[in-house]
Formats: structure tokens, C-alpha cells, sequence
């Protein structure tokens, strides 16, 4: 079996990432070499990989499901959003300039030549190479410099499948839509639906599906049921609510709960780094944006950011940091990530405007003995020696003085109830989440507290990857979507005349 798939989506969320996920363990588990590939993604959450460049986490995920190391391939273009205007770009793994939403578009020629041989060199590797696009194909006012959806669609000759996400409502109204907006050689290659997240007897759908498969002439090659296990690695910080609980949190082992409140900032980046605390039984991990629910945590964590000194000022017009300082000064854990290490420390200095045009010099919180300086040269690293096992570190920040202790062997603060380390990823580790909660819960005073034996965040995330695989070999026409990726889409489908005449620009 050989071929590709571009699997596209109605709207950002709608379930591109883990349609793709689960076709990869899907195609993985029978034998076939199978590879992701997203051409352009836009998140803050992400990794880096074996070849020291960074792509989406989303993408490292799927490298997962394929039984594949993260690779640059799989993500040749990554924007980091810095402000609401702004981004970083990173081609190929490594940042390369920062671009508005207009200047942008001045760079797509360019980016679409690295895209193309990233995805020729793929298929070229691979049997099979599984794409996933990015928001959605119909922002037609985008189509021009797309690089993601139906511009590389017909650059790579793709067939496309379209998921579109029933738990929001009018999923019927968006797949139609879809096509219909698209120019005629764009809905050639929609060959058809998946419908995501549908609570309920599918047969309800029935008549649904029959008469979207009338108005389109294609077919939906199956339904995909909400599964309350699916949770992990959420493509970027949109899945992170405010006042939201992480996870499914299972009852405590011992007679206490321990209670985790993680501020949810507004460029907060690599949230899923407190993944691995909501695994544990008895941990309710819950993100914050006031400083109320600050109150009754046991454990403050500050995640990582985009935007260090503009959030850091968020943090204090919002309350937070205050709450924050009086956490620590009652004796209370608080812990920071990359970004909020360094908001935890005594001065953040970015004297080549990394971060803030121009420059600039802020005060930290001073709850950490550390002195921070943005370099212009992105740190990427994974663990090597004697670093943690499971980690990785992103960061312009270099630490330039620290009084405290050091939290692993040669990195990071352990200043007592305050603690602070660059590296994400690394609760991952089992060894060192287990003993870090167990401190925690004693700062805390939690001690009916109890770890439960024998918790693995890697093989939570390995049977999340199988139910993947197992939704799509159960509730998809497998079948279809084999001829669909070996031979592309049906010659001939029919064209739905409400669509925009003529061609794109």
C-alpha cells in the first residue's frame, strides 16, 4: 500500500490532529511505514526533536502513533503566535525572524519550496504519508498563500477528507459548506467526511448523511464517537480553559486530594506539560486566570510562555502575581516552568528586543535568586548524561545568576517551597513526578496524600494512541480509505454549483 492523504478540517479543533493520529497507529499496527506531516501549524506547544530543530507537539504525537522519533520533516513550518499581530517562524526547526499577518504572506513563495521537498522526501521514505491541514479550507481569503490545505493539496496531488466536529453544532451545515465555498479544481479533491465527537445512536444520522452525500455526491466514511479518554497532548492552548479541570481525575489512593492551580496566561505555551500531574490519581489540576481560585490550591504552578515580559505584566494587572508571592510566603509550594521560572526570579533583561521592540528590563517576583537575559540564538536541547530523562528545553532566557540551590543536577532553582526549571516534558518522568509530588503534598500540608504504584504517563499516552487506532479501525470504512489513499480522489465528482466560479487567485 502506498499513497497520501490530506486530512482537513471545518474549523480549527474539529479533530484534524487526532483523525490523523489514529490513521497513523491504524495504517502503523498493519504493517504499513507510515509518516505525519503538517506543513504549516500555528502553536505555542511544541517539542523538540531528535534532529535539535522544534515542531508542533501535535505532530510528535503522531510520530507516536507511528512508532517514530519526532523529526523536523513532520512539521517544516511552525508559527509561534508572540502577540495577537505577531509570530515567530521556525523553518525546519529553527526560528527564523518574526512575521505579521500581512508581511507574512511576502514569505509563503519561499515557504512553499521548502514544503514541497519536505513532503516529496517523506513520500519518497515512506508507504504512506498522512497529512494534516491546518484551521480550515474554506478561509477562502487565505487561499492564495495556503500552504496547508488545498494549496498543497493540488501542489501534491492529495486526495482530501474533511472532518468536521458534530459536538459544536451544524457539523451537517459545515462539511456542505466546505465544499461549496471551494473552486471547482479545490472540490475535485474532497473525496469525503469524517464526522468526530457524535454522542448517540449513529443512526440518527442516517438521514443526515444520506442527504449530505445527495447535495455533495460524496460519501462520509464514518462516524467517530466522543471518548471521555481522550485528553492528552491537546494541539495548542486553546484546550486550555480557564476553570477547567485537566484530564479525568481518578479518586486519591490515600484519604487527600491535592489540588493544582496552573495560571492559564494568555501566550501560555507547552500546557501539556501538566499533563503528566492530572495522570495521577488524586491530583486535580485545574488552570486559573484570577486570583480567587488561588485561594484553596495546594501547589501554584507558572507554565511556560511566548511572551515572558508582556505576560509576566499580565500577571500583575490581573491580581495573579500578588496571589502568587502570598502563596509562597504562607509556606505553600510554587512551582515554574520555563517562562514562569523566569518570571519567578529577580530581573528578566531582553537588551536585544527578543521579546519587546527596543529592548527592555522588568522585575520579576523574587521569589527565585535568579537574574534572566533573552539571547537573540533560540536554546533548543533534549537530555543527555546526567540531564533528566524526559524533557526538552525551548527558551531565549539564559540564566545569568542564580543564588540558589539547583533543582536537577546542573539546571534550574530549589529555593524550598519554590521551585523553578526550564525544561518541559520533564514530569513526564515518572521517577521524578512521583517524587515531586510527595514533596509538594508535605509543603502543603497534604498529608493524607498518597502516590499511587505504578502510575505511567508513557503508557497512558501509548493506550490513548491504540483507542486511537481502535476508533478508526472500528467506526471508519477502512476499506475506502485505503482505495482513497492509494488512487486519490474519484475521477469525476460532482461539483456543487453555489461554489465560487472560476479559479482562486
Amino acid at each position: 500500500m502506498t499513497g497520501a492523504l490530506l486530512v482537513a478540517g471545518t474549523t480549527s479543533d474539529a479533530g484534524k490532529s487526532v483523525l490523523v493520529a489514529g490513521l497513523c497507529r491504524w495504517l502503523t499496527r498493519r504493517g504499513v511505514r507510515v509518516a505525519p506531516f503538517k506543513a504549516q501549524n500555528m502553536s505555542n506547544n511544541s517539542v523538540v526533536t531528535v534532529d535539535g530543530g522544534e515542531i508542533g507537539r501535535a505532530q510528535a504525537m503522531q510520530a507516536q502513533a507511528c512508532g517514530l522519533e519526532p523529526r523536523v520533516a513532520f512539521n517544516p513550518v511552525l508559527l509561534k503566535p508572540g502577540g495577537d499581530r505577531t509570530s515567530q517562524v521556525v523553518v525546519l526547526g529553527r526560528a527564523d525572524g518574526q512575521v505579521s499577518a500581512r508581511s507574512y504572506r511576502d514569505r509563503t513563495a519561499g515557504l512553499r519550496e521548502v514544503v514541497a521537498a519536505t513532503l516529496a522526501r517523506l513520500r519518497a521514505e515512506f508507504d504512506v504519508v498522512v497529512c494534516e491541514g491546518a484551521g480550515s479550507p474554506a478561509e477562502i481569503n487565505l487561499r492564495a498563500t495556503d500552504l496547508a490545505n488545498m494549496g498543497l493539496a493540488q501542489a501534491a496531488d492529495l486526495p482530501v477528507v474533511v472532518v468536521g466536529d458534530i459536538d459544536r453544532g451544524g457539523v451537517l451545515a459545515h462539511l456542505f459548506g466546505t465544499v461549496a465555498v471551494l473552486d471547482p479544481a479545490d472540490q475535485a479533491r474532497i473525496a469525503g467526511f469524517v464526522i468526530n465527537k457524535f454522542r448517540g445512536d449513529p443512526a440518527l444520522l442516517t438521514p443526515g448523511l444520506a442527504r449530505l452525500r445527495e447535495l455533495t455526491g460524496r460519501p462520509t466514511f464514518g462516524v467517530l464517537p466522543w471518548a471521555e479518554r481522550l485528553w492528552l497532548d491537546a494541539e495548542d492552548s486553546l484546550s486550555a480553559v480557564a476553570d477547567g479541570i485537566v484530564g479525568r481525575p481518578a479518586p486519591p489512593h490515600g484519604s487527600a486530594w491535592l489540588r493544582v492551580a496552573v495560571v492559564r496566561l494568555p501566550r501560555i505555551s507547552n500546557a501539556t506539560d501538566v499533563e503528566a500531574l492530572a495522570c495521577e490519581p488524586g491530583v486535580a489540576v485545574r488552570y486559573v486566570t484570577e486570583p480567587s481560585r488561588l485561594l484553596d490550591a495546594d501547589v501554584v504552578v507558572l507554565p511556560g510562555s511566548k511572551a515572558t515580559v508582556s505576560d509576566l505584566a499580565w500577571l500583575r494587572a490581573s491580581g495573579l502575581a500578588d496571589a502568587v508571592v502570598a502563596h509562597a510566603d504562607a509556606g505553600r509550594p510554587v512551582l515554574g516552568i520555563c517562562g514562569g521560572y523566569q518570571m519567578l526570579g529577580r530581573r528578566i533583561a531582553d537588551p536585544l528586543g527578543v521579546e519587546v521592540p527596543g529592548g527592555s528590563e522588568v522585575a520579576g517576583l523574587g521569589l527565585l535568586d535568579l537574574e534572566v537575559e533573552f539571547d537573540a540564538e533560540k536554546h533548543l536541547a533534549r537530555p543527555s548524561g546526567a540531564e533528566p530523562g524526559t524533557g526538552y528545553q525551548i527558551h531565549h532566557g539564559r540564566v545569568v545568576r542564580s543564588g540558589d540551590a539547583f533543582l536537577l543536577a546542573d539546571e534550574g532553582s530549589d529555593a524550598g517551597v519554590v521551585l523553578g526549571t526550564h525544561w518541559h516534558g520533564l514530569l513526564e518522568d515518572d521517577a521524578f513526578r512521583r517524587a515531586l509530588l510527595e514533596r509538594l503534598a508535605a509543603q502543603a500540608g497534604r498529608s493524607g496524600f498518597r502516590i499511587a504504584p505504578g502510575t505511567s504517563f508513557a503508557a497512558e499516552r501509548a493506550a490513548q494512541l491504540d483507542l486511537l487506532g481502535d476508533l478508526v479501525e472500528t467506526h471508519l470504512d477502512t476499506r475506502a480509505l485505503e482505495h482513497v489513499i492509494s488512487h486519490g480522489s474519484p475521477a469525476e465528482l460532482p461539483m456543487i454549483e453555489c461554489g465560487l466560479a472560476g479559479s482562486h487567485p
